[in-house]
């Protein structure tokens, strides 16, 4: 195999608390391959968000490098990063981040507006995208119109719209019953082996890891485990 897609080395974070420093990551070495779908599992405060956020070049590390594609995010000036992450990764979050002026198709169709597509072409593909999550009458519709599960769904939309090279998942299936939490883990997951992206999504939901080639579990800012496993869910 080539150079992973990820490349995290001697990764640790720690964040000032008055006159103390709180150590949210100690030392993290992670190697992810391109194409995988990755959970990262732990309870609250075992340092899994903070993880996310160093992945994806939101938090710059106290020590250590983050490389993504051969690109040393953490080394990147805000704007740089700010470039790559429009060019290159996408974004799911459990409050859906909606825009709540905007239409589903407006919403969908942001990333594509940030890369200079012309408005007809990146219209076509959000709608497109809005048929592939089962909401092409929806196009029109307002987040406040929409049910939570429907909010979520334009949310992957977006995130996969312009095709990214990796999708970040925060408790993405938070907010949503079991139905649609399962309905929501298929469309991502079948995106991903579709398009042949890289997923790295936080949970501290245990049944979230039958969606995933890879739990990685933290505890205390730690890697405890790091499990591969070749009887993933797949999709019907």
């Amino acid at each position: 195999m080539g150079k992973p897609l990820i490349q995290v080395c001697g990764l640790r974070k720690e964040y000032p608390m008055g006159d103390e420093t709180v150590v949210a990551l100690k030392k993290i070495d992670l190697a992810i391959e391109k194409g995988q779908i990755v959970c990262i599992f732990g309870t609250s405060g075992s340092g899994k968000s903070t993880l996310l956020n160093q992945l994806a070049g939101l938090e710059k590390p106290t020590a250590g490098s983050v490389t993504i594609g051969g690109v040393p995010v953490d080394r990147l000036s805000e704007n740089a990063l700010a470039v790559f992450r429009q060019k290159h990764l996408g974004f799911v979050f459990q409050s859906y981040n909606l825009l709540p002026t905007m239409t589903a198709a407006e919403n969908v169709a942001l990333p594509l507006m940030f890369r200079g597509v012309p408005k007809k072409q990146r219209e076509k593909a959000a709608e497109r995208m809005l048929e592939l999550v089962g909401l092409a009458d929806r196009k029109d519709h307002y987040p406040s119109q929409m049910s939570g599960g429907q909010q979520q769904r334009v949310g992957i939309a977006r995130a996969f719209v312009a095709r990214p090279h990796v999708v970040y998942a925060d408790e993405p299936t938070g907010n949503l019953d079991s139905k649609t939490t399962i309905e929501v883990m298929e469309m991502i997951r079948g995106f991903a082996r579709k398009f042949d992206q890289t997923i790295i999504m936080v949970s501290h939901d245990a049944e979230m890891a039958a969606y995933a080639d890879r739990i990685i579990t933290l505890k205390d800012g730690e890697i405890i485990s790091d499990e591969q496993r070749g009887d993933a869910y797949e999709t019907v």
